[in-house]
């Protein structure tokens, strides 16, 4: 089942879900529910599709994808931040005024990743840091609001990956598996 798409399995689950309640709904009228094994049967069997469709649900909403040619990001404009850059970043915390410097690949999806080797992490689109720097340019300091509280980041070097950094970092996202009871 795992070369179908998330939608189509999930539809294909939310189908098995309605035949599932009309044998638990004629179970049910079979009689005394303490020994209807039918019945027993058919509400364990629409709990784990329901487990199957919550898991599903989860791994869309984790994972927000958005269609990018990977050639592309090795040859896009860098005056400005953008999806698919590494960006080299220094965040200075407000309260405690320690700087911090980062450098990341801004990536399509929420998981992050590292390479040991370059140093460089992937930092999520949707990421409360990533939302605070993308479109922003090098050199340029900007007050923050962050989970960790207020800061001021500047950019200090935006370029495009190597194609070494795009393999390293970026690996398929699997949908999780949700095969047959």
């Amino acid at each position: 089942m795992s070369e179908i798409s998330g939608e189509a399995q999930f539809e294909a689950l939310k189908r098995k879900r309605v035949d599932l309640v009309k044998d638990k709904v004629e179970a049910h009228s079979q009689g005394d529910l303490r020994e209807n094994f039918g019945f027993k049967a058919a509400k364990d069997a629409i709990r784990a599709v329901d487990r199957k469709m919550t898991a599903l649900d989860r791994f869309v909403a984790r994972n927000a994808f958005i269609e990018v040619d990977p050639v592309t990001w090795l040859t896009k404009p860098t005056d400005t931040l953008q999806l698919g850059h590494v960006a080299t970043i220094e965040k200075q915390d407000m309260p405690t005024k320690r700087k911090h410097r980062f450098t990341f690949l801004v990536a399509t999806y929420g998981e992050t990743a590292s390479d040991p080797v370059s140093g460089i992490e992937c930092l999520p689109h949707n990421s409360p840091l990533a939302k605070a720097v993308l479109g922003l340019k090098v050199d340029i300091s900007t007050r923050v609001a962050l989970p960790a509280g207020e800061a001021v980041v500047i950019i200090c070097s935006i370029r495009n990956p190597t194609k070494a950094e795009l393999d390293s970092l970026l690996t398929v996202i699997n949908q999780p598996e949700i095969g047959d009871d």
